[in-house]
């Protein structure tokens, strides 16, 4: 079952902004004004992303000088994987199980 955790995850890779933040990071440690020129995103509305993924527990960041980069938590999205694999496959048995009760 997903947690409230699980939940935060899904609602802040649910923005089509957030996933391609994401998939930038998942490349490579990014600063804000690199994440700019990539999404074409104003400096402000990436900053909110940023900190809806911040504390969702997706990204961290790493000041360096003026610079805030943002790194990807690859744990936190195997961790969704790894739950959502768990209900695929309680689906696949109920859905078999199903199958095996059906009427002729």
């Amino acid at each position: 079952m997903l947690t409230s955790v699980d939940a935060d995850v899904v609602r802040a890779l649910a923005d089509p902004l957030r996933a391609r933040i994401v998939a930038l990071l998942a490349r490579e440690t990014l600063c804000t004004t690199h994440l700019i020129e990539e999404t074409g995103a104003r400096q402000t509305n990436l900053s909110n992303h940023l900190r809806v993924l911040r504390e969702a527990g997706v990204v961290d960041t790493e000041p360096c000088g003026r610079f805030t980069y943002y790194r990807l938590r690859p744990e936190v999205l195997e961790s969704l994987a790894g739950r959502c694999a768990e209900l695929a496959a309680l689906a696949r048995v109920t859905v078999e199980s199903d199958r095996k009760r059906a009427c002729p």
